[in-house]
């Protein structure tokens, strides 16, 4: 991977999440509701990272559904972010 590629990550504010499961609906492979209700990122090996603001890769082939995700997210809650300088792609912050 070069160093100017634009890999993106995604982490869930667990504190706006409304549980709805929408993202979970469209990146299963990413997103996943835990026990509490709230949704949670997955690694890349399906790991559920349940730390506040824990961040996880997004897989280039699920690119469209995790931006999707949190266009649509009624908590407002997923960030979709540039790996390389924090920029917003997608969710809270994001044009």
């Amino acid at each position: 991977m070069s160093a100017d590629t634009d890999e993106l990550r995604v982490w869930i504010d667990q504190d706006l999440c409304t549980g709805d499961g929408l993202c979970v609906q469209y990146a299963p492979e990413v997103f996943e509701l835990d026990i509490d209700g709230l949704a949670y990122v997955k690694d890349h090996s399906g790991e559920l990272r349940q730390e506040p603001g824990a961040r996880v890769g997004v897989p280039r082939g699920l690119l469209l559904e995790v931006v999707d995700s949190a266009k649509e997210c009624p908590g407002d809650c997923i960030h979709v972010v540039r790996a390389s300088d924090g920029t917003a792609v997608a969710g809270p912050g994001a044009d």
